[in-house]
């Protein structure tokens, strides 16, 4: 009989299979297998928050394979990932096989390597029920915000909405940041820049001081005070006054750990958390990193001492410095945990670029680098100013040579400006040109994933498997959007459900308070909590506030409005409010049976920034822009999914180059003909196959938006994109519509990874 070994997902199972004979049965549990009821709360307050768990329809296959292998083992290993998420699943897993919880056999790794699959085999132990107490009170307490607050919201502000102990407080930084934002009053300042030559060599010098006054940023108000800056050294020679020089040396980059990781993935890729969670766990499954889920810096020895001979080959003894220890300050951090790393320091990035796909090569890449670069010496560097003197005013240039590149060997090529040699005393006569520029004072950026994803670390809010799907959930749900630069501001509902948690349920978005629930669940983890008697402090106040404010809050009292201006034709008050369908502009208030004019905003619009010139646009909408060349009407508007144009019968989505309110008829008529043509074009069948044995539908090849595709009418699969979807034939057809019908739903990615309902 074979040894049962369970992890959590098949490309994991995969690779470890590779590294275990035939003694052993690799499977995948696909995740969880057992999860709280969707349609109940499934947590009984009233005896100790006792959970009742089920298996979901969508795993009661997974359940039957994972019984039938158990039956044929003679001992069976739980693999699943090492963290508190996948000690639940092991747990879960535990019980639905019937094992005994006490003596079941758990393995856990960093790395998906042979030495440490073997390695973990021989140092098994039991189920931590610590980990699994923390993991369900998390889970628990997030199911009943979820399934107490949301109603609330659903009933007095929006249908559909929905609050959660960390998503709530991310969204409040969000909106916080946003209102920082509008009350911000913009300073202007100037400053001055002469471009100065010197030995065929020109750089840049700016403005630092007028006779012995410092420049500071708003000295120069004016574009008058600018201009008397030119006037005055406009013909003045240049003259070196001083001359600094100062070693200094650039210590290398810490390890990776998760928040870092989306971070610098996000600033140097350009890719959102969710998008690095997703390639990251890849390259782990693969066997290519460690673990992606940690806020731990800790390197093994033998991977710090394998870097270091790595090192010496490839540079040499002076890049050599014997290995670099990280410890981090964060209390609860997982120091028995690595931080993420490459699991072979040899594997340089190059030589797998042909195995991965380019997502995974970059973030490879990155990860690769980083590690590399902390365990390599600091950088030396040689910072020069050189100040110039020029009748009374001072102008000063900076630059820097780097004497010996360490760390930047493999991270973060220097970027140094280069300056003359000069002597004090020399002339270097005129300037080149000297040249005034305008500047004002910016207010504080909008987020980005990196930097939300950093104040949330720093606030102690959410754990490093919470910081992807939280954004993604945050974003999904509509309470964050995305300006041009990819930057998150709050949507309209967002403000109001964040004003409203903050003034009745302010511990539900209170920074601390989020904070110390997360020390709390450390400490159930670490046995120095009592799981019951957390949720016992928590869920009273809570449940007694929602009862209070069910009764108390109206959606009057809640909606906000605002007048943005008068209609200059009909002279009524333009009002911008917010409804269950979102916000909304409307002319004037309802007079007896007459309802007044509406429109809602557009995505990128909010209450309070509306402008009247916008509202009117939306006013003046739906908007006939005229006759179409076959004699039908063409009318833009915007909808529930953005502006659109209504051709006859078909709708057709506006470019964000068009508005509705301005777009020509000569530019709709040809948006329409292409929009019809090729709405008839995906309609279409390419080809029709024959009847599916199975359900009976006929079976046709359609050119969709995504490419070519096959149907019954139920259920689709893609045409692969190296045949040509002429040549698909009927049985071909048929054998992969059965095989779709059968492959697990994507559902699978478990939800487990995220902390929110």
């Amino acid at each position: 009989m074979a040894k049962l070994l369970i992890v959590e997902s098949p490309t994991k199972a995969k690779t470890i299979g590779k590294f275990l004979g035939r003694d052993y049965k690799v499977v995948s549990s696909f995740g969880h297998i057992r999860d709280l009821p969707k349609k109940k709360t499934g947590v009984d307050v009233e005896h100790g928050f006792s959970p009742t768990y089920e298996v979901p329809i969508d795993k009661k296959d997974k359940v039957k394979i994972l019984k039938d292998a158990a039956k044929d083992a003679n001992e069976i290993y739980l693999a699943t990932d090492e963290d508190r998420e996948g000690e639940a699943i092991a747990w879960h897993i535990a019980e639905v096989l019937k094992l005994d919880t006490k003596t079941a056999k758990r393995i856990t790794f960093h790395e998906i390597t042979r030495s440490a699959i073997e390695g973990a085999l021989e140092k098994a132990r039991t189920i931590d029920m610590r980990l699994v107490d923390a993991q369900q009170t998390r889970r628990i307490l997030d199911r009943l915000v979820g399934y107490e607050l949301s109603p609330l919201l659903w009933n007095k502000v929006q249908r559909g909405l929905s609050a959660g102990r960390v998503q709530s407080v991310a969204v409040r930084l969000v909106v916080e940041r946003e209102r920082e934002r509008l009350a911000f009053v913009k300073d202007e300042y100037w400053t001055v820049e002469a471009i100065l030559n010197h030995t065929n060599t020109e750089f840049p010098t700016k403005l630092v001081a007028i006779g012995d006054r410092k420049i500071d940023k708003l000295d120069l108000k004016t574009n008058i005070d600018a201009d008397a800056v030119v006037t005055a050294v406009r013909d003045a020679d240049f003259v070196v006054s001083s001359i600094e020089k100062k070693a200094a040396s650039r210590k290398p980059p810490t390890p990776l750990t998760t928040s870092t990781l989306q971070q610098e993935a996000y600033n140097r890729l350009g890719m959102s958390a969710k998008q690095t969670m997703t390639l990251a766990q890849k390259l782990y499954e693969t066997g290519r990193i460690t673990y992606m889920r940690t806020d731990s810096l800790n390197l093994s020895e033998q991977f710090m001492t394998a870097t270091q001979d790595f090192i010496k080959k490839q540079w040499g003894e002076k890049y050599i410095n014997g290995g670099v220890a990280y410890k981090t300050n964060k209390k609860g951090a997982q120091e028995a945990h690595e931080a993420i790393r490459p699991t072979d320091v040899a594997a340089e990035p190059e030589s797998l670029r042909a195995e991965l796909d380019p997502g995974m090569f970059r973030l490879y890449d990155l990860i690769w680098r980083r590690t590399v670069a902390s365990q390599l010496p600091a950088a030396k560097i040689e910072r020069t100013a050189i100040d110039f003197a020029a009748n009374n005013h001072t102008f000063r240039g900076n630059g820097s040579i780097v004497t010996f590149d360490g760390f930047m060997k493999v991270w973060q090529a220097s970027e140094d400006k280069l300056l003359p040699n000069v002597s004090e005393g020399n002339n270097l006569g005129k300037a080149k040109s000297v040249t005034p520029e305008q500047h004002f004072t910016e207010p504080p950026a909008r987020y980005s994933d990196a930097s939300l994803i950093k104040i949330m670390e720093e606030y102690g809010i959410g754990r490093p498997s919470t910081y992807a799907p939280t954004l993604a959930t945050i974003e999904n749900r509509g309470y964050v959007l995305r300006d041009d630069n990819k930057k998150l501001f709050p949507s309209d509902i967002a403000l109001v459900v964040t004003d409203l948690l903050k003034e009745h349920f302010p511990q539900i978005v209170d920074y601390e308070f989020t904070a110390t629930m997360e020390r709390k669940l450390d400490e159930i983890a670490d046995g120095d909590e009592n799981w019951k008697v957390v949720m016992t402090n928590f869920y009273g106040p809570f449940h007694k506030a929602i009862v209070e404010k069910g009764s108390e809050l109206t959606r009057e009292s809640i909606m906000k409005s605002r007048v943005v201006g008068t209609d200059p034709e009909s002279k009524k008050e333009i009002i911008v409010r917010t409804g269950r369908f979102g916000p909304f502009v409307q002319l004037g208030e309802a007079e007896g049976d007459e309802k007044p004019r509406r429109a809602s905003l557009e995505k990128t619009q909010t209450m309070d920034t509306l402008t009247l010139e916008q509202a009117l646009k939306l006013l003046s909408l739906p908007r006939t822009v005229g006759k179409h060349t076959n004699g039908e009407d063409i009318i833009a508007n915007v909808g529930r999914f953005g502006p659109y144009l209504k051709c006859g019968e078909v709708n057709i989505t506006l470019p964000p180059e068009d508005h509705p309110a301005t777009v020509t008829l000569e530019r709709a008529i040809l948006l329409c003909t292409e929009g019809v043509a090729k709405k008839i074009k995906m309609m279409t069948p390419l080809a029709e196959l024959g009847k599916d044995p199975e359900t009976g539908g006929m079976i046709v090849v359609k050119d969709g938006r995504y490419g070519p595709y096959i149907t019954d009418g139920k259920t689709n699969v893609t045409v692969r994109k190296d045949q040509d979807p002429a040549t698909v034939t009927l049985q071909e057809a048929i054998d992969l519509l059965a095989k779709k019908r059968k492959s697990p739903k994507r559902a699978w990615k478990r939800k487990a990874k995220t902390d929110e309902e």
